[in-house]
């Protein structure tokens, strides 16, 4: 068989040797709204007491990532953080990640009933910065009559090195929370 150079140019691009991207199952999407999303991120109708039950009974946690269209955090958490196969397959087993634009107009159902765009319920949780990802709770029923910041159990705002990303969830799906701050788990890590 005779391979030509444009069958050679064609076969090289779409393997990636010339340095054009070749699109891998597991790399991120580019989505209608600007948003990066994770192949494996929660589908969603948007309740939040549903979501975190239905994590629960599959023994994970819930977990909200608020993002913003053009955030170059954003795209590093996505591009390099859950790039690390370490990282991901963590996070996969451990949580359900429900991803929200901290300006987005869907409707979300908050624990206490409320149905409130997503940029309304980032402002009534004071979520400022982008990527932040909230951790809730184990149960989504005691949540009902809690303030809003009292029914998170930690809060990661703004972007995280990998290791301490990663630390983060340990963190949270350890229960570390319950008897020590972040940052002294981060330094009781080993080096």
């Amino acid at each position: 068989m005779n391979l030509s150079r444009r069958h050679l140019l064609f076969g090289a691009m779409a393997t990636g040797v010339l340095g054009a991207p070749v699109a891998r199952a597991d790399d991120p999407v580019l989505t209608d709204d600007g948003l990066y999303k994770q192949s494996w991120f929660l589908e969603s109708f948007l309740d939040l007491p549903e979501d975190l039950e239905d994590a629960r009974k599959a023994g994970k946690r819930f977990v909200v990532m608020w993002e913003l269209k053009g955030c170059p955090y954003c795209k590093e958490t996505h591009f390099v953080n859950f790039a690390q196969p370490e990282i991901s397959n963590y996070i996969k087993a451990n949580f359900d990640v429900l991803q929200l634009n901290i300006i987005g107009s869907r409707i979300v159902t908050d624990f206490d009933g409320a149905k409130l765009s997503e940029k309304d319920m980032a402002a009534k949780y004071g979520v400022r910065f982008t990527p932040t990802f909230q951790f809730f709770a184990e149960r989504a029923a005691p949540l009902k009559n809690e303030p809003p910041q009292k029914r998170e159990v930690a809060r990661a705002p703004g972007y995280l090195r990998p290791e301490d990303f990663l630390a983060m969830f340990r963190y949270v799906r350890e229960k570390a929370y319950r008897d020590k701050s972040f940052r002294d788990y981060v330094k009781a890590l080993p080096s």
